[in-house]
């Protein structure tokens, strides 16, 4: 097996079509990039005990946004790692182990929310799921990097396209088994027929002489139901949001994909080039593509690789925090302005089309970055980036006193045009580093790099959810302004001296205040973003002045002629 495995063994035989290494490619970023789609699971996972809504006991959105935050943060840092152990192994190994990483990964993951052990699921999806991408990012990046040095933006795009295109090819997958396996739990009635008791925050009904908890579904909940079904009381505990069934499912398809992409890597030759290619001069390039390559450990002595990092750092940053609660995103802006228009099906869709554009915009701006050069097309991202964060408090803002179409229309492009220079950033970085520190060590430098993405992935899922809940409970607190007590005890069973119980309980959110609220009151939901978004602006404006700092790298980093030649470089 091990020698199944070695670099050796998968060598190309001259005459060999590079273009066969690009289905390889795409076959491991494709089922890997998945995680781009955490935020499909996130309704299901914070209703794994409510099913139609969140009960109690059922995880917040923050804790579960977190476990994506912890596959991104073992993404940077297994990659960091496997880049130099790639150098040394070839692809292939490092293929096979994320294989078994990834896969496995969902199937502890799904362990953990079959028994409610939430710590499993960050273990299982989290640490070891992270650790598969880490090591599945890097496999082919540096392959394809080598086997295009007359195309290196095209190449990387590619690639890295499979991974922005994950979670397109997943959306056709988590929605469908999840309704396959989905039950709803026990209907007792409308809510008015129903005896309802209010204990310690919760909402219970006697059944056989015992208390049980209920959840409640008022005409705002419906809309975000995965299975819609009527308003009323639903027994708590008694159904299932497939979601369990989904991660062992996706588990067994992605080992079985990515096992066979590893299988079909090959490495050209050493000293190979295309035929008829000659590499430019570095004049043609006014020095920022070096005909001489830098150590992997050198590179860290570079301003360079410090100024690409705080670069990739903030622009994923910006973006991530965006995708990791996506799907909750769009319904809570235009969910109750546009109700019939935007369900959870539109929002499921919204996360296919970000996936798409995210995709498109990896092959498209790398490619494009090939003519205009890379430090130009940072400049697009950060310039553009900036004005258009910017945008979407506004739309917010328009939609919560004019709900129309338009602003829907507005809020979709903006955020596409976003997610394609999101995506770009991510495709055109490793032509970037190959420009500044050669081909040797892309593969290792890149990975090294990648520990930027583990640190965005704290970032920017912690901005979003932080700024959110900060925004939420100022957004109850205005509206229990306009309430009136008498109607909240009664709409509750609990008097507002109770608000903090019961909002920790899920039993008051901001959709059941409105149903309760004078008519006319303007729903906050819309504005909780609007914090987030101008932070991402200002990260987005210190990035621009980082590359416009880009200089090329000094002549005492690169390597010797007789450094190159040594058996250990």
């Amino acid at each position: 097996m091990a020698d199944l495995l070695s670099k050796e063994r998968i060598v190309a035989k001259p005459g060999f079509n590079r273009w066969l290494i690009v289905p390889a490619a795409l076959g491991i970023h494709l089922s890997i990039g998945s995680v781009y789609a955490w935020s499909l699971f996130n309704p299901a996972l914070v209703k794994r005990i409510g099913v139609v809504t969140s009960a109690a006991d059922d995880w917040s959105l923050k804790s579960v946004v977190w476990i994506f935050t912890v596959a991104i943060v073992f993404l940077g840092l297994s990659a960091a790692i496997a880049g130099k152990w790639l150098e040394k192994v070839g692809p292939r190994k490092v293929g096979t182990v994320a294989a078994f990483c990834w896969g496995g990964g969902f199937i502890i993951g799904g362990i953990g929310i079959v028994t409610g052990n939430l710590w499993l699921l960050y273990f299982g999806y989290g640490m070891l799921g992270g650790c598969g991408l880490g090591l599945g990012y890097v496999s082919p990046v540096s392959t394809l990097i080598r086997w295009f040095p007359d195309r290196r933006g095209m190449a990387t795009g590619l690639a890295i396209m499979g991974f922005g295109g994950g979670a397109m090819l997943a959306k056709f997958l988590i929605i469908p088994i999840m309704k396959f396996f989905y039950r709803a739990p026990e209907y007792l009635g409308s809510i008015d027929t129903v005896n309802l008791v209010t204990q310690a925050g919760r909402r219970m009904v006697e059944i056989g002489g015992k208390l049980q908890e209920v959840v409640i579904v008022g005409p705002n909940d419906v809309p975000k139901m995965l299975v819609p079904g009527p308003e009323g009381v639903y027994l708590a505990g008694t159904g299932t949001v497939g979601v369990a069934e989904t991660f062992f499912t996706l588990g067994v398809v992605y080992f079985i994909v990515m096992l066979i992409a590893a299988f079909s890597y090959r490495v050209p030759a050493e000293g190979w080039k295309p035929e008829g290619w000659e590499p430019p001069k570095e004049t043609e390039s006014h020095g920022m593509i070096t005909q001489h390559h830098v150590h992997i450990d050198e590179a860290l002595k570079t301003p360079q690789f410090y100024q690409l990092w705080l670069m990739l750092c903030l622009n994923v940053t910006a973006g991530i925090g965006v995708i990791s609660v996506a799907k909750t995103m769009v319904t809570e802006i235009f969910g109750t302005t546009l109700p019939n228009i935007v369900d959870l099906e539109f929002a499921a869709t919204y996360v296919l089309m970000l996936s798409f554009f995210n995709m498109v915009g990896r092959f498209f701006w790398a490619s494009i970055s090939d003519y205009i050069g890379r430090k130009m097309t940072y400049f697009i991202f950060f310039g553009l980036g900036i004005v258009l964060y910017s945008s979407i408090p506004y739309i917010a803002q328009q939609v919560s006193v004019s709900p129309a179409v338009m602003w829907l229309v507005l809020f979709y492009g903006v955020t596409m045009i976003i997610f394609t220079m999101y995506g770009g950033g991510f495709a055109t970085i490793p032509a970037y580093l190959a420009d500044i520190f050669g081909t040797k060590y892309v593969g290792g430098i890149h990975g090294r790099l990648l520990t930027a993405w583990s640190t965005a992935g704290v970032l920017g899922p912690l901005a979003i959810t932080s700024l959110r809940e900060s925004s939420v409970n100022r957004a109850i607190q205005n509206l229990m302004e306009k309430i009136d007590p008498p109607v909240f005890e009664k709409t509750f069973g609990a008097g507002v001296e109770q608000l903090d119980k019961l909002v920790e309980a899920k039993t008051v959110t901001i959709s059941k205040l409105l149903e309760i609220a004078p008519p006319g009151t303007v729903d906050p939901t819309p504005s909780l973003y609007n914090q987030t978004m101008y932070l991402m602006a200002g990260l987005l404006f210190i990035a621009l002045i980082t590359n416009a700092l880009m200089r090329p790298v000094h002549p005492k980093h690169h390597m010797s002629e007789e450094e190159l030649k040594k058996p250990n470089h």
